[in-house]
């Protein structure tokens, strides 16, 4: 049953995980009042970025007389600066629709709510049993993702929840297949999996109805807060938060795993746990959303995710997540940063190795357990589960097929995207060593190093020269004896030390018929070079000795 069979005006398939980064570029004055420009970068991709800037915003009425100093306005920007790498760096506000719209108009300028409506519309017209109750306003954390409380005409005490989703990212599966999957998931039973009432797609997006459970999720248990109030206000600063007793959290994370590895089992990619898509009932933890990924929407933690090479398969990414969850229902909130190697106080000695096991630098870098290896644990090996229900799930070889090219095309574009993050933050690490003061002082004297050789090298090569092309036969290759070299006529007290002996005949003839001999490299220390260098600094011309020379070329008669 399609609900709409034309896709949305400006529907987009964006990563909305993908985190923005605002970063104020200049001030200006303008009509008595400041203007920041602000330049936003969407991922690390520095051409994906755009500047905002002359926003009408409601903002309080200005002072008569404000503040135009140079100093203060630089302050004040620094400290704005600040406030935005706050909400950018955030988990929970960087999500919000506000920010988004802030940082990125073009995008995230569509009512969703509008259009959700509409296409809610269509599907009551074809199946008018279904009646609206009211809207349940933003008690998720994605954008364009609507919830309706519905009920049945026919049982009209019983509450139902609607949700209306557009396609995310991820979705690789054909329109076919995914109808098909969609309408086998109300068959799927397992007593740790939230069952569907309905689900079905068309073009653009999806429509999924289940029971309301008015006690709320793991995280409202945690955050003691009502499931029906808006997402920010439930979780983004909670007043009372409680972690759960060790059998609570011994037995929830033992259901917890069953399911996930259930799933795995069947070939089913889930990779959206998280502590809001954990119902409570009678005592018994149950997934929700587990069409999340047939329908290609980014993971809750995918920002987390991106920034470990070796979390790069969706059952990695679900390990990973119960790290995550098993802190929140340890300690009553979620961790501050990952990975972490110092654990806060634990009230319970037992979860710490299998918190170190997931969330630490090493297991983030070299890989963590598997579902079955932490059912194996001894924190989660003796639990006894006392349901008796039998978790059966049919799927056809055909979509099983389907399932694993979706999963492996999902992986593929995660392996990408971490890719780029690493070549990324080694470029960055790079620059700002290059950068740094103590690599500038390392470089400077490098460079003084390598002029005073290269200075020293030119020295010697000129008195090498020098000595060559002095006219002094000690320096000279041996010659033939056609051409005699004829004595020296030096003198002086101060006279060079005497040539090395001259070559055997044979060595003469041998140079004679095959030309001269390569030149030896010179020597770079003795007492013969230093006497000769010596030489030529003492050498005056006044030393010379006056020779007479007898013309015989007259001929003789």
């Amino acid at each position: 049953m399609a609900f709409m069979e034309k896709e949305s005006p400006g529907e987009v398939q964006l990563d909305d995980t993908v985190t923005l980064k605002a970063v104020i570029e200049a001030s200006q004055n303008l009509n008595s009042h400041t203007e920041y420009i602000i330049r936003v970068q969407r991922g690390v991709v520095t051409e994906n970025s755009w500047q905002i800037s002359g926003l009408s915003l409601p903002l309080p009425p200005k002072k008569l007389i404000g503040n135009m100093d140079r100093e203060f306005i630089a302050e004040r920007q620094k400290g704005l600066q600040n406030y935005l790498n706050f909400i950018t760096q955030h988990h929970i506000l960087s999500s919000c629709e506000l920010v988004k719209k802030f940082l990125d108009t073009n995008n995230y300028s569509i009512n969703y709510t509008e259009i959700a409506l509409q296409q809610v519309s269509m599907f009551f017209r074809s199946d008018p049993k279904w009646e609206v109750v009211e809207p349940l306003k933003d008690i998720g954390w994605r954008i364009r993702k609507r919830y309706f409380l519905i009920k049945n005409k026919e049982q009209s005490k019983e509450r139902q929840v609607l949700s209306w989703v557009g396609f995310g990212p991820d979705k690789f599966l054909s329109d076919k297949d995914l109808l098909s999957t969609m309408k086998i998931l109300p068959s799927l039973s397992c007593p740790f999996i939230y069952p569907v009432t309905f689900a079905t797609t068309n073009e653009s997006s999806a429509l999924i109805i289940r029971m309301f459970n008015d006690k709320g999720t793991l995280r409202d248990h945690i955050c003691k807060v009502k499931p029906k109030e808006p997402f920010m206000k439930k979780y983004c600063n909670p007043k009372k938060i409680q972690g759960l007793e060790l059998q609570q959290i011994r037995t929830y994370g033992r259901q917890i795993l069953e399911a996930l590895k259930f799933l795995h089992d069947k070939g089913f990619p889930y990779g959206h746990l998280h502590a809001s898509n954990v119902l409570i009932e009678d005592n018994t933890c149950k997934l929700l959303d587990i069409e999340n990924s047939l329908l290609g929407l980014p993971s809750y933690y995918r920002p987390y995710v991106t920034q470990f090479r070796k979390i790069n398969l969706t059952e990695a990414i679900d390990v990973y997540s119960f790290g995550h969850l098993l802190f929140e229902m340890t300690y009553g909130r979620p961790p501050d940063a990952v990975p972490m190697d110092q654990l806060p106080p634990a009230p319970f000695t037992s979860v710490v190795s299998v918190l170190q096991s997931i969330l630490s630098t090493e297991a983030c870098k070299t890989g963590m357990p598997t579902v079955t290896q932490l059912l194996q644990t001894p924190l989660f090996k003796d639990v006894l589960l006392f349901n008796s229900e039998k978790a059966q799930f049919k799927i056809t070889t055909k979509l099983k097929e389907a399932l694993k090219m979706a999963k492996d095309s999902l992986e593929k574009r995660l392996q990408e995207e971490q890719k780029t993050i690493h070549q990324h933050r080694r470029l960055t690490r790079a620059q700002s060593h290059h950068g740094s003061e103590e690599e500038k002082k390392k470089r400077k004297i490098l460079a003084r190093k390598k002029s005073r050789q290269s200075t020293y090298e030119n020295e010697e090569d000129f008195l090498v020269k020098y000595s060559n092309n002095s006219g002094s036969g000690a320096s000279s290759p041996p010659t033939c004896p056609s051409s005699p070299t004829p004595p020296s006529t030096s003198g002086g007290p101060d006279r060079p030390p005497p040539p090395p002996p001259p070559p055997t005949p044979s060595t003469v003839l041998s140079s004679c018929d095959s030309g001269p001999p390569p030149l030896a490299p010179p020597a770079t220390c003795g007492p013969g070079r230093t006497a000769l260098l010596s030489s030529i600094q003492s050498f005056s011309k006044g030393k010379l000795k006056k020779s007479e020379t007898n013309d015989r070329s007259n001929p003789l008669i």
